[in-house]
């Protein structure tokens, strides 16, 4: 399973520093994209203070079926450099879909069969790629179907409600603080602020609140995937219904049992001061073998449909 340093270049002309990891055997090879969560993720979906450590797992559970994987560092993460604070949630968007171009233009991947699998955020950008006609596969782990603001909101209570008791007597005024902060940071015009004292990726902010999932669930042309756990705190699992039903022709969705949001399962009662815990498992081997089963079936037969597409009969 040979890792190749593959650089991005995006829109702009940054470039992003990023891994393939090409499966065993000739090429041309099916290819997916993956696409981390939100803040300065590496390309393994890691960051200095919570190591998701995501990409390694995905790659080799693909490559073992024959698909090559395509990860890069986030701007201002990782290798790049530069404030990742000053990217904005249109600026991920943009660098995904330029991250599937780089592929496809490869001669050693099949640009007939790209998907794309995208966590958290990831998921958002993802589902937006896929109207692309060149990408065939879309799987979104734990994504949201709603306006980003109200996903925001939904996400705040929860976390409250995981809270101990003090804490969740509190719910009214934290909420009540909370709703300052967005109308707050509503009112920034930079790309960074400050906001309740410490430095915010404003601009991005600004932009996940006002985006509506809806409307790319809708208009997506590829096969899709969703999967939430039920024991997400930060992404409503009831969303999948509504991503299953806007999606043309429909999602195949999947709510598994004691999944958390970082794709690891935890029996207990879920809360965020179980993630440190929780990550030093790895993830989930279940939904690795769900996801890499589905995109090898699909994207086999995105490849089957072009090369039918391509032959000629004569009589």
């Amino acid at each position: 399973m040979p890792d190749i340093d593959m650089t991005v270049t995006a829109d702009n002309g940054t470039s992003l520093a990023g891994t393939l990891t090409l499966p065993v055997g000739p090429g041309p090879h099916p290819a997916v994209l993956l696409l981390h969560g939100s803040g300065p993720l590496d390309r393994d979906g890691n960051s200095p203070k919570l190591p998701m450590n995501l990409a390694r797992p995905v790659a080799e559970a693909l490559a073992a079926r024959g698909i090559a994987t395509l990860r890069y560092d986030r701007r201002g993460s990782g290798a790049n450099p530069g404030d990742w604070r000053a990217a904005g949630f249109a600026d991920n968007r943009r660098d995904a879909a330029a991250a599937v171009r780089a592929l496809a233009d490869r001669a050693d991947i099949r640009a007939d069969a790209i998907g794309v699998i995208g966590h958290s955020e990831g998921s958002l950008h993802a589902i937006a790629l896929a109207a692309r006609p060149d990408v065939r596969a879309v799987v979104m782990l734990a994504g949201f179907a709603n306006l980003g603001e109200k996903a925001f909101r939904w996400q705040g209570r929860s976390i409250v409600a995981s809270m101990p008791a003090p804490i969740r007597l509190l719910r009214r005024p934290l909420a009540g603080l909370g709703s300052r902060v967005l109308t707050r940071v509503k009112k920034t015009r930079t790309d960074v602020a400050r906001v309740a004292g410490a430095k915010a990726n404003a601009r991005w902010l600004r932009e996940m609140l006002v985006h509506d999932t809806r409307d790319d669930l809708a208009a997506s042309s590829a096969a899709v995937l969703a999967i939430t756990g039920d024991k997400d705190l930060q992404v409503n699992p009831d969303d999948l219904k509504e991503i299953a039903r806007l999606v043309p022709g429909g999602a195949e969705t999947h709510r598994v049992d004691n999944l958390t949001h970082i794709l690891r399962r935890d029996f207990g009662r879920p809360t965020l001061n179980s993630y440190r815990r929780l990550l030093r498992e790895p993830v989930d081997p279940g939904l690795l073998d769900l996801v890499a089963e589905w995109l090898a079936r699909h994207l086999a037969a995105a490849a089957g449909e072009t090369s039918s597409e391509g032959q000629s009969t004569s009589s």
